[in-house]
């Protein structure tokens, strides 16, 4: 998925980002293609959004639905150019990282067990990289919504760079993000990529590591 990128990216500030443009790439998104639900528009009452940036969104997105949340969408966030194509953040020049948002609730899957299921997806010890898929855009990340779950983050991985510790791993480079960025959708053959590519590519990079889920 996207262009393999080596050595020491460059710097991205909004003084050097790529432009963008001011209309959405996916100006109107269809409903999930699994859950029917819109993949775009307000939280409904009751529930949360948070996203979460943990390699390729191809494969990132499925491990949410299938977890039990209530829409799932597949964008970029983390970066500076306003409405990005895929293309132009596969060139590692807008600043953004591949971005699933999920959307739950609280009461049937706990934030916490999100938080889980995100570190156990993917190895967060990897900075820019998750398997073969190499770049600034691959990096890990959470985005949270609320200060609650960014406190919930900041102590989930606390907990998880525990258990690596004890297994002799390698720290984790994960970014805890305060509530406030953008997020901005990819387009249409990006969301739900695996139900409308069943046989595509998806990043199995993992610790192998059981990760707590905090109280």
């Amino acid at each position: 998925m996207g262009f393999l990128q080596f050595g020491q990216p460059p710097t991205i500030t909004a003084d050097n980002a790529l432009p963008g443009r001011s209309v959405p790439v996916l100006p109107n998104p269809a409903p999930h293609t699994v859950l029917g639900t819109p993949i775009d528009g307000p939280v409904p009452d009751g529930m949360e959004e948070t996203f979460l940036a943990l390699g390729c969104y191809w494969g990132a997105e499925k491990i949410f639905w299938e977890l039990g949340a209530y829409t799932t969408s597949v964008g970029f966030m983390g970066g500076f150019t306003e409405n990005p194509t895929y293309m132009e953040v596969c060139t590692g020049m807008t600043g953004h990282t591949e971005t699933v948002r999920v959307v739950f609730d609280p009461n049937k899957i706990s934030y916490g067990e999100i938080l889980q299921a995100f570190f156990e997806s993917h190895d967060p010890t990897t900075l820019n990289r998750q398997g073969n898929d190499r770049g600034t855009q691959y990096r890990s990340a959470i985005f949270a919504s609320t200060d609650e779950q960014y406190e919930t983050a900041l102590r989930t991985r606390e907990l998880y760079q525990e258990v690596l510790d004890g297994a002799g791993r390698d720290t984790i480079v994960t970014e805890v993000n305060k509530p406030g960025q953008t997020y901005f959708l990819a387009e249409d053959e990006h969301q739900q990529y695996l139900d409308k590519n069943p046989f595509g590519y998806n990043c199995h990079a993992r610790t192998g590591l059981a990760c707590p889920v905090a109280r």
